[in-house]
């Protein structure tokens, strides 16, 4: 085994004068900031270090010792962050013109895919669960009717775990779409650190699916924009590394790499005792927050015929019922007790812990909600637009390619979209290219947290194909 990255540019790279890229020559007392952020371990790629497109050394045995730990024929880093993944794995298992199976409430990035490959999307509408703002998990029945509705269909992209930890039955799902002839792609960018423990749901690639995605920095030890994505058979590796090629950078950053190596190998060799630490971190939590009164942690057994199971490294909080919107309380909880959370929506707010949490900093959160809760009153349902399913008059990659104008949010109706309106967290759309707008569609977007593409600077406007 060789020593870890982060070592060997610690060690090596003092003893050479660079006479390459990058420009600040790892003169890191050039800049505070420089120094800060390790700019002395900043590098190309020079002899030594490897390749990360053409890995043959330190950073091949990084990406096998990840196809150990999650079981896939091959394992990729990821440092474009998981849409880099989820980009490169639907162009690996597609051809222009296929038709694509995919959940409504899916990443942004998926849809980008979608159209980057000329793709025709079919979705699936999971149930909403009432008071989380959330979807419920996609049953086999409902694959079933899509598979029957588009037996054209060639690939089935999947998201588990939700934003909110809701987990579908995927070895059910996947075997389904195998036996229909699809390829399977599961955005499991929240689920990196399923399936490695006991305490925790198995995981995406024990499912069986051709290619998954991961986030490291969402719940493991890495830095933000790591990520693997991992094939299920050799031939899908290969495929899905020459895509990688394509949507990756051809010059990574070593610092982002290290902190991939760094944590993979941290889970190798301690990783039964930081995930049981991590477990028992929830235990007391969960313990804690079961006296609360009117806010409600989302449980799986809650909604049975909604949920198939739940990842417990989420702590999803209704308010529903309550004097208090999900926004409110998540401003209460920044403001008054120094807690920031992931998100938030009219009845809920959602707290992401990851294996840097202890059990003193989940019962900080659940003696915060405590508190919270011991003032709240109760109040009517707010209630719950029914979600629009406009129709699609093209597919999204035509509808971007075609001359548009922006409007008024209040012409709109009627018009066909040329623009993504997302809800943002968690990045699905709320109206997509192609797809004709309604004024329910319209009352949707109309003071949602929007990320918008080309009328972004105009927020009372949307564009429209001519």
């Amino acid at each position: 085994m060789t020593e870890p990255l982060y070592d060997r540019l610690s060690r090596e790279l003092a003893r050479h004068l660079p006479m390459h890229m990058p420009g600040h020559k790892r003169n890191a007392a050039l800049a505070p900031y420089l120094r800060g952020l390790r700019a002395d371990l900043d590098i190309t790629e020079i002899e030594g270090y490897d390749n990360l497109h053409a890995p043959e050394g330190i950073l091949l045995e990084g990406m096998e010792r990840a196809a150990r730990l999650w079981g896939a024929a091959a394992s990729y880093y990821l440092v474009g962050g998981s849409t880099a993944g989820i980009l490169a794995g639907i162009r690996a298992l597609t051809r222009p013109g296929d038709k694509v199976i995919l959940q409504r409430g899916s990443h942004l990035s998926v849809y980008h895919g979608v159209a980057l490959c000329g793709l025709v999307p079919a979705y699936l509408y999971p149930p909403r669960v009432p008071g989380f703002d959330a979807w419920g998990s996609v049953a086999p029945a409902l694959l079933h009717e899509a598979l029957a509705a588009h037996p054209d269909a060639r690939l089935l992209v999947l998201t588990c775990p939700g934003y909110e930890g809701i987990l579908s039955d995927l070895p059910a799902l996947v075997r389904m779409a195998h036996q229909a002839g699809l390829r399977v792609l599961v955005d499991a960018a929240h689920g990196a650190h399923l399936g490695l423990a006991e305490g925790f749901p198995a995981g995406a690639v024990a499912a069986g699916a051709d290619i998954v995605v991961h986030s490291l920095h969402k719940t493991l030890p890495a830095h933000t924009q790591t990520g693997l994505a991992h094939a299920l058979t050799p031939e899908i590796g290969a495929a899905l590394a020459e895509q990688l090629d394509l949507f990756q950078t051809s010059s990574p950053s070593y610092l982002l790499m290290a902190s991939i190596d760094g944590c993979l190998r941290l889970l190798a060799e301690e990783g039964e005792k930081l995930f049981a630490h991590w477990r028992q971190a929830l235990d007391a939590f969960a313990q804690e927050a079961a006296s609360l009164r009117r806010l409600r942690i989302l449980r799986g057994q809650a909604a049975p015929d909604l949920i198939w199971g739940m990842d417990p490294g989420k702590i999803h909080i209704s308010c529903a019922g309550t004097d208090i919107t999900g926004h409110a309380l998540m401003d209460t909880l920044r403001r008054q007790h120094g807690i920031e959370l992931e998100a938030a929506g009219p009845d809920s707010a959602l707290a992401m812990t990851g294996m840097g949490d202890s059990a003193d900093t989940l019962l900080r959160l659940a003696r915060a909600l405590a508190a919270i809760d011991a003032r709240l009153a109760d109040a009517p349902p707010r209630g719950e637009l029914p979600l629009a399913r406009p129709q699609a008059v093209c597919p999204p990659g035509e509808a971007l390619a075609a001359p548009f104008d922006l409007v008024p949010m209040a012409q709109a109706e009627g018009l066909v979209c040329a623009e993504y309106a997302v809800l943002y967290p968690p990045g699905a759309p709320l109206a997509v290219p192609g797809e004709r707008l309604t004024g329910q569609v319209l009352a949707q977007i109309d003071g949602a947290t929007l990320l918008k593409t080309r009328s972004k600077h105009a927020p009372d406007r949307i564009a429209v194909m001519r």
